[in-house]
């Protein structure tokens, strides 16, 4: 089994990207057999297909890979790398666009909400970046790859243009790609704004209250909590109570996914006390959990030459992994090399 998935590389990460997809990749790194593999990697080429700030682009990649190693991804144990050390991703690429199809790209939901109205105005990289995608996964011989509902759509378009690649150009028993399986993770938490429970936490709100951020010490997420938006009624006993008291749900949300528990198990524990005692239980929660993980990340955020060398390994690693695959495509399609 080969795992493979990919992150974008955002800078000033937060609760809401701890739990939502960071502490997921540190769970499957750890529930892999012995002989099965996962490479994660920072999608920092899929940047390009929006405009960027080179020197943010920069800061956020190491960013990230920091937020990685702090939260559980071991790169002895797992591949962590950046795609642009990986100059296969994009090689592989291109073999690919003439695979791939313009009416299968143009039926991408991404790309129509992404581009909106104003198709002719886009850059052709985000119009091909499903394909860089399908790349990214066929590389490896993937056999699996962990999905939300919102890369449904992609995962299938690899595995259409590894279809496509495999009957044009290989033998029947010999095919240069595996189609990669979807792994759909367990539903991952939503968190929300500090401020306003109904939008998502958010490293672009300009209020820093709304979020409790992964650099946050144990003083400011504390008075985080301690200030967060409630109302006025004590907690109910039961779920259908939260139904709506957004800011209540979240932050019993918060609690549920730092504990492991369902949100009933807190709701049985906590149901008929008011905020006066649940948030400090939530703040204590909040800094026991990601106390040692802000430190971890405060400091190797800092150390650029030790993240400089866990992505350099990494990629050496990817490389080597990529290599037979890309060859035997460039051979597949004719093309002389050597």
């Amino acid at each position: 089994m080969r795992v493979v998935s990919g992150i974008q590389p955002t800078g000033n990460l937060h609760l809401g990207n701890y739990l939502g997809a960071i502490r997921n990749w540190a769970a499957m790194q750890d529930s892999l057999e012995p002989g099965s593999e996962a490479l994660f990697f920072l999608a920092d080429l899929h940047a390009l297909s929006q405009p960027h700030d080179p020197a943010g682009l920069k800061a956020a990649t190491l960013e990230m890979t920091a937020a990685l190693v702090a939260c559980g991804i071991d790169p002895d144990r797992s591949v962590l790398f950046n795609q642009a050390q990986v100059p296969q991703h994009a090689e592989l690429q291109w073999l690919l666009n003439g695979t791939a199809r313009m009416g299968w790209l143009n039926r991408m939901t991404q790309w129509k909400d992404k581009a909106g109205k104003n198709r002719e105005g886009q850059s052709v990289a985000l119009f091909t970046y499903p394909v860089l995608q399908a790349a990214d996964v066929l590389l490896y011989q993937t056999t699996h790859v962990p999905v939300g509902e919102d890369q449904k759509q992609h995962l299938e378009l690899a595995r259409d243009i590894a279809q496509k690649f495999n009957n044009d150009f290989c033998p029947e028993d010999a095919p240069v790609f595996t189609l990669p399986e979807p792994i759909i993770p367990a539903e991952a938490a939503r968190i929300m704004s500090l401020r306003d429970g109904s939008a998502k936490m958010s490293k672009s709100d300009p209020s820093d209250m709304s979020r409790i951020n992964l650099a946050d010490d144990a003083d400011t997420m504390a008075q985080k909590v301690k200030k967060a938006k409630t109302d006025p009624e004590p907690l109910p006993s039961e779920e259908a109570g939260l139904a709506d008291r957004p800011e209540a749900k979240n932050l019993v949300g918060i609690y549920a996914a730092l504990s492991g528990d369902p949100v009933a198990a807190v709701l049985a524990q906590y149901g008929g006390q008011g905020f006066g005692a649940f948030k400090p239980a939530l703040a204590d929660l909040l800094v026991t959990t990601l106390g040692p993980i802000r430190d971890r990340f405060v400091a190797l955020k800092e150390d650029t030459e030790a993240l400089d060398a866990i992505l350099a390994r990494g990629a050496a690693k990817a490389r080597e992994r990529g290599t037979p695959t890309l060859d035997a495509a460039y051979k597949a399609l004719g093309l002389v090399r050597h």
